[in-house]
């Protein structure tokens, strides 16, 4: 017999004469029940089938056969007998989204206890998206007619980006990135030690005797070696890289290879215009850019990919750990300098001074270059350390969380191959006839 519940759902109390049952068979999986209730969710696929009066089973089983997932299905026809959908535990997201999809059923009937896991992969998906987009490198593997020799260099220049730009595409790639941060390390290293001679030079430059000058021309000239074997490294590895991207326009405006163009051309601005002071002063500053390249190196790992994007995702959690800290900073720094103006050995000297305080003390930094000395200060320091070590620890969790969740679609992303082709890279060829 079958009864209609409060929400309109049929409700199976047990079989009668009288009711229709209805055989639906979903890859493999044979599953009964009755015809309403198939026709309480109108205008999903399964009403629409039991009210078509074309649509008819198979002729030798009397059923419905559908080739698609059984074990979502049973989720599916649980949402019509009770009403409520569900979402399993286990399965993965774009799927149960296509075969809401296929069967006709909005997400939207999803019940708020499932609600946020079914959600928590779309969400990771975009935001990832956002930070982290795909590059959509052309089709360099169909042939156009006539242009056989054209496609045999774009797919060489396809190959040689990757070795430059993808330290995880193959072996070889990889060797080239531990090359390039070796001259990366040895550029900053020659760097800092320049620095080094020309400070001892000038400070004990009455004490050189000529063969320590001799000894101190041929460092010098040993680290300009040094240097001018980086530099070029630095610019071959450029110029292959732009020459071979997919894409200039968007190679030109990233700003790690801004950094790339910048660790460079303050060698060959002071090599040129040696005589001129203020510039090579300016390219001693830009030259400090080349310590960014470390960064750039640490990009390709998941790790650093992972905090940035923690960072970008929590902006809005960090903006509010700034809001308590902003007010507690405005209120507790004239109370703390008011109530330390009396003192004789106060080094509060003025309210900008006990901002200065403030934000030491509820960062948990402490410096102790300016303490309170009377006893109302001294307590107000305690409300304000208390108050900066509760406002910072609040977001931590959230960020955990999110650096938890980034690096697992991160890493992921990253060692998820080619669509169309083997783990190893090579093109996935039929292992059957067909």
């Amino acid at each position: 017999m079958c009864s209609t519940n409060s929400q309109g759902h049929c409700m199976q109390a047990g079989p009668a004469d009288g009711e229709e049952r209805i055989t639906i068979n979903v890859g493999g999986v044979r599953h009964e029940t009755y015809r309403c209730t198939l026709t309480s969710m109108p205008g999903t696929r399964l009403a629409n089938l039991v009210s078509d009066n074309c649509a008819v089973p198979n002729k030798d089983t009397s059923e419905y056969f559908f080739d698609r997932n059984a074990d979502v299905f049973s989720h599916i026809l649980n949402y019509y007998r009770t009403g409520k959908l569900h979402y399993p535990t286990g399965l993965c997201g774009p799927l149960f989204e296509e075969e809401l999809a296929y069967w006709g059923i909005s997400e939207t009937d999803v019940e708020p206890c499932c609600w946020t896991n079914f959600k928590r992969h779309r969400d990771a998906e975009e935001a990832l998206a956002q930070f982290e987009p795909d590059e959509q490198l052309p089709d360099y593997n169909t042939a156009v007619d006539g242009q056989e020799g054209l496609q045999t260099q774009n797919v060489c220049r396809s190959k040689v980006w990757a070795l430059f730009d993808d330290p995880h595409s193959s072996v070889p790639a990889m060797i080239i990135a531990i090359v390039s941060l070796v001259f990366i390390l040895v550029s900053i290293a020659g760097f800092s030690l320049v620095r080094i001679e020309q400070l001892q030079r000038t400070l004990d430059y009455d004490n050189y005797t000529g063969l320590e000058m001799d000894e101190d021309h041929n460092q010098a000239v040993d680290l300009f070696l040094v240097e001018l074997t980086c530099v070029i490294w630095f610019t071959f590895e450029f110029l292959v890289r732009i020459i071979c991207c997919p894409d200039k326009r968007r190679f030109v405006r990233n700003i790690l290879n801004i950094i790339d163009f910048l660790a460079f051309l303050p060698f060959y601005v002071s090599l040129c215009l040696q005589a001129l002071y203020g510039l090579i002063l300016l390219g001693f500053l830009a030259r400090c850019v080349r310590l960014l390249r470390v960064f750039k190196m640490a990009w390709h790992l998941a790790g650093t990919r992972a905090l940035v994007h923690t960072l970008r995702a929590s902006a809005g959690q960090l903006f509010l750990l700034g809001v308590p800290l902003t007010v507690a900073i405005l209120i507790l720094s004239p109370l703390v300098y008011y109530a330390e103006s009396n003192a004789h050995e106060s080094s509060f000297d003025s309210i900008p001074t006990a901002f200065w305080w403030a934000v030491v003390t509820m960062t948990t930094v402490g410096y102790g270059d300016v303490v309170p000395v009377t006893w109302p200060g001294k307590v107000i320091a305690s409300l304000c350390a208390l108050t900066g070590v509760l406002s910072i620890a609040m977001p931590i969790p959230i960020l955990v969380n999110n650096f938890t969740k980034y690096y697992a679609l991160t890493e992921a992303k990253h060692r998820r191959p080619v669509k169309g082709c083997t783990y190893n890279g090579s093109p996935r060829v039929a292992s059957a006839p067909v």
